[in-house]
């Protein structure tokens, strides 16, 4: 019976006999409570969910973080954000050892080193608490016994973008930038890239270099070496704190002009900016906030039905955004791209894809 019909019914009742309606205004409204209280799920503990993470404080990870706030408010779970700021990996170890310490319930890691987290990843699953990992995972032949990745096919991204560059260029000296080499959230990209301009045929002269973890660090590195290089075909960059220093390099010196091509990863506001300006070519989305959303949701399925359903690689995607579709992420500010805390509906304007 619909919530109006109730009403009705009690209305009339009332109008009866004032113990009738009585009695029939409370049935009502114990119904609509116990449907409120029961949602999908029995009542349960509030988890505890220990996200380990190897740039704390990076801003490509602010939606990655509001996505874990909001998975857990809607599933009544807490978390934690901790790990290294600076890419140690030893720091991550520590964390996730304090994390089984601790009783988690569920434990998810960026996993940046091949051989790192095997050992606490093992203890924690001995300890009966799930380990996943997002952003980053380990090698199929690591040994990691890790459930499950959610996160971009870094890889396959990686040639893509090697793809899109061969291209645009036909030969000449191409650096890549990459913030950590080695680590695994960022090398394979670097490893497609390399993959796919190799297999295009096209004479170019494929350089990676070391910038840093800090966009700080990023943004010098990117500058020195291109006055040291100013016979550079292009500058691209794995990372999101590359990509905004390279897109800043491009937009001081004038790069554009001189037939400079430049591309890299994420969303940063700044990056944003410079796409639309016209100072770098594109930016891959791999869709942040969902990296730490789909993690809430496996683990909490997981915990929930005992360990029977929730792992599953997910792939959070790729999206080329140039400065023909860079608009709608200009103009809607949004916790789901990491630039506003306000949770908010997003209208849709135009035909899905544009």
């Amino acid at each position: 019976m619909a919530n109006d019909d109730r009403d009705g019914v009690a209305r009339r009742s009332m109008l009866g006999g004032a113990a009738a309606g009585g009695a029939l205004a409370l049935l009502a409204s114990a119904r609509r409570a116990q449907a409120a209280d029961a949602g999908p799920f029995p009542p349960h503990k509030r988890w505890k969910l220990v996200f380990v993470n190897h740039v704390t404080t990076n801003p490509f990870f602010v939606p990655t973080q509001y996505g874990i706030h909001d998975g857990c408010a809607l599933l009544g779970c807490d978390y934690q954000w901790t790990g290294s700021q600076t890419s140690d990996a030893a720091e991550m170890v520590n964390a996730m050892n304090a994390a089984i310490a601790g009783r988690a319930d569920a434990i998810a890691v960026a996993i940046v080193d091949p051989r790192a987290f095997n050992a606490p990843t093992a203890r924690a699953l001995a300890a009966g608490i799930p380990v996943f990992s997002y952003n980053a995972d380990a090698p199929p032949d690591s040994g990691n016994k890790r459930l499950a990745y959610i996160g971009q096919d870094l890889y396959q991204s990686g040639y893509q973008m090697g793809m899109r560059i061969a291209g645009m260029i036909d030969q000449g000296l191409v650096v890549v930038f990459i913030a950590t080499p080695g680590q695994l959230n960022i090398q394979p990209r670097f490893d497609g890239a390399k993959a796919a301009i190799a297999k295009s045929g096209k004479k170019i002269t494929l350089q990676m270099i070391a910038s840093g973890p800090t966009v700080n660090e990023e943004l010098n590195a990117i500058h020195a070496y291109y006055l040291g290089h100013q016979d550079l075909k292009g500058m691209f960059a794995v990372d999101a704190g590359s990509t905004q220093g390279v897109a800043e390099t491009m937009r001081t010196y004038g790069l554009p002009k001189k037939g400079v091509k430049a591309g890299g990863y994420d969303l940063l506001p700044r990056t944003l900016q410079l796409i639309d300006q016209g100072f770098l070519d594109f930016t891959i989305d791999q869709q942040p906030y969902l990296q730490g959303f789909y993690t809430v949701m496996e683990m909490f399925t997981f915990l929930a039905s005992g360990g029977l359903t929730g792992p599953a690689d997910i792939n959070t995607g790729l999206k080329f955004v140039t400065k023909d579709s860079v608009a709608p992420y200009l103009k809607t500010k949004t916790r789901y791209e990491g630039n506003s805390a306000t949770p908010e509906i997003v209208p849709r304007s135009g035909p899905i894809g544009s």
